[in-house]
């Protein structure tokens, strides 16, 4: 069965798979995310970790979650960079919006560009990764 092009643009197809593959991707990521905030933040209760050290691992969980959003969500091996960078960012537009609920108000700390930059490189290498190297992939 052959699925209809959605799009066109620059050379790009757009499909039903493209799509379902990204959105996929940014919400395995986001949950995995909010699971992972949840540890730290009962870790950062039980052992009182040091307030410098939780930026750096937030950074790191919110990488992880982007690669493992990815190699779960991304299940066709093409436009694995496009794809990624794209749930990249919907997974940082996500989690900003997550985070300000969460938090109950609206600051100029509440996001970064930083993030965004980050979350549309580690979705990329992650899509690149995901394509290449992920089991059960459909070509």
């Amino acid at each position: 069965m052959k699925i209809k092009s959605l799009t066109k643009s620059n050379g790009v197809k757009w499909n039903k798979n493209t799509l379902t593959d990204i959105l996929r991707s940014a919400l395995i990521a986001v949950i995995f995310s909010l699971i992972g905030v949840l540890i730290l933040a009962l870790v950062v209760k039980l052992t009182g970790i040091d307030s410098s050290v939780i930026l750096p691992i937030n950074q790191v969980l919110k990488i992880l979650s982007i690669l493992f959003g990815c190699l779960i969500g991304i299940k066709t091996k093409e436009k694995g960079a496009l794809k990624g960078a794209i749930s990249g960012l919907i997974y940082t537009l996500i989690s900003v919006f997550v985070f300000l609920i969460l938090n109950g108000k609206l600051g100029a700390d509440s996001f970064s560009y930083v993030d965004f930059v980050a979350g549309l490189a580690a979705g990329a290498i992650s899509g690149i990764i995901a394509v290449n190297f992920g089991k059960n992939r459909r070509a």
